[in-house]
This record gives C-alpha cells, sequence and structure tokens, in this order.
C-alpha cells in the first residue's frame, strides 16, 4: 500500500485534505505527519499551506521539514495547495518573503481597480485549463473551484501554467512540472471536481 503524507509544519487545513484524499484513496494510507522521516519515506506528498507566507516560511525552516519537502519536490508526486503552492516560488511581495526557489517567479498581491473587486479573492470561481495534464482528467475546463487568497502567482516561464482564472486580472491558479502539481484552489473545498483531482493524483506515475 502506497504511503501518501499531508506535511505538518503547523500552517494548513490538514484535516480537510487527510479527509478528501482518504475518500478517494483505495490503494494508499494517507498520513498528516511533521517528521521529516515520514515526507522522505512516502510515496506521494502532498503540501498545503494556509495563513500568511512569512509565517509559513519561518515554521516550516523551523520544523526541520524544509529539505524533505525539498527532496520530495524533486523526486517524487507532489501536490503543493494554495500558500503551499506559492512557497515553491522564489519570492513574495508579503513580508518581502524569499520562497523555496523551486519555480522561477514571484507572488504578487492582488490590486483591484475596481471597488467591486474584494481582496480576498474568496469564493468560487472558474479555472480555464491553459494545457493538458493527467490530473485534469474527468475535470472540464472552466470547472469551478474555492479559493481564499490576497497574492497570486506569477511564474517566469508560462508553459508551467496549466490552469488560469479570471479575478482583477487572469492569473496562473494551477501550475505543473515534471513530478509536481500545484493549485491555488483548494481541491479539499471544491467537491467533486476537487476529490476527482486529489483521485487522479494519486494515481499519477509522472
Amino acid at each position: 500500500m502506497q504511503q501518501v503524507v499531508v506535511v505538518d509544519y503547523g500552517m494548513g487545513n490538514l484535516r480537510s485534505v487527510q479527509k478528501a484524499l482518504q475518500h478517494v484513496a483505495t490503494d494508499a494510507e494517507v498520513r498528516i505527519s511533521s517528521n521529516p522521516e515520514d515526507v522522505d519515506n512516502a510515496d506521494r506528498v502532498v503540501f498545503p499551506g494556509q495563513g500568511a507566507m512569512p509565517d509559513c516560511m519561518r515554521y516550516l525552516r523551523e520544523s526541520g521539514l524544509e529539505q524533505s519537502v525539498r527532496n520530495a519536490a524533486a523526486s517524487k508526486p507532489f501536490f503543493g495547495v494554495c500558500v503551499g503552492m506559492q512557497m515553491l516560488f522564489d519570492h513574495s511581495e508579503e513580508g518581502n518573503t524569499p520562497g523555496l526557489g523551486i519555480f522561477s517567479g514571484s507572488v504578487k498581491r492582488f490590486e483591484p481597480t475596481d471597488a467591486t473587486l474584494k481582496v480576498p479573492h474568496m469564493g468560487w470561481n472558474q479555472v480555464a485549463q491553459s494545457s493538458a495534464h493527467p490530473l485534469w482528467s474527468g475535470i472540464a475546463s472552466h470547472e469551478r473551484f474555492y479559493f481564499v487568497h490576497s497574492y497570486y502567482c506569477e511564474p517566469e516561464d508560462p508553459k508551467v501554467t496549466t490552469g488560469v482564472v479570471e479575478y482583477v486580472k487572469p492569473f496562473t491558479a494551477a501550475i505543473f512540472r515534471d513530478n509536481i502539481f500545484a493549485t491555488q484552489f483548494h481541491p479539499e473545498k471544491s467537491h467533486t471536481s476537487g476529490l476527482t483531482l486529489y483521485q487522479n493524483f494519486l494515481q499519477w506515475s509522472p
């Protein structure tokens, strides 16, 4: 039975992520862990994040999990969620915070020009699939997913973007490269489409 670890560094909606994965896991054990050895030994890793980027990066380093997360992102199926996606980039405007630098690019704050657009971007929005990927299997382009965020990712290489959302401006809502897939939205809060995404992740062989 494959081992799936949800990384616990003190910042994330961990129980909801675990329950969503368990709901679709037919041949996997899904655990929440703050132990670097568990992350190192996992077959698949989910890296959620919630809250402020400076806190997330600090807690990741203080937990002793940073290197294990880097190793997982380099070597096994890896799914980043929300701030867990933002942390993969070079830098965030939130607190002028360096990220992990696994993807080139930056994380920027929404600057609405229309008073009807609120920050944070919160609620359901349509994700346009800008490129094909196995994790989109069974999910229509422009399907709705659930978002809660004030900052968005801006990759240097547009080819890593696989999902785009319109809010204030078109922005990257999902990225991929090799064994990594990450979303700004929360699959665990996105009903059937989110569960399908997690199910595809558990079956994915990058």
